[in-house]
């Protein structure tokens, strides 16, 4: 069984930056990806950034240039530092790992930018 947990959510104002970090447990193996999908209120669930097994990175439109996803494969840990924060960036981010056919998610974070 695997379990990711996310923190760093929290409110922060316009302009302001937020750092989420994701750590995984249990047996982890044969990882195709690892990611953060957000979902606003009343919307569905939607990408915002992914890194692949290889290193290779994929982001939402919204998101390029202010977030960048890293990966820290020791502390089996993901991070999210987003930057430039807009209100439209408000939603619950959720930690995704990508593994042996099946999407493992965390319990989802809270991100409101609000002034």
């Amino acid at each position: 069984q695997v379990q990711l947990v996310e923190s760093g959510g929290g409110l922060v104002q316009p302009g302001g930056s937020l750092r989420l970090s994701c750590v995984a447990s249990g047996n982890i193996f044969n990882l195709n990806y690892m990611g953060w999908y957000r979902q606003a209120p009343g919307k569905q669930r939607e990408l915002a950034a992914r890194i692949f097994r290889g290193g290779g990175l994929n982001y939402a439109d919204s998101v390029k240039g202010r977030f960048t996803i890293s990966r820290d494969n020791a502390k089996n840990t993901i991070y999210l530092q987003m930057n430039t924060l807009k209100p439209e960036d408000t939603a619950v981010y959720y930690c995704c790992f990508a593994m042996g056919g099946r999407t493992y998610w965390g319990q989802g974070t809270q991100v409101t930018v609000s002034s």
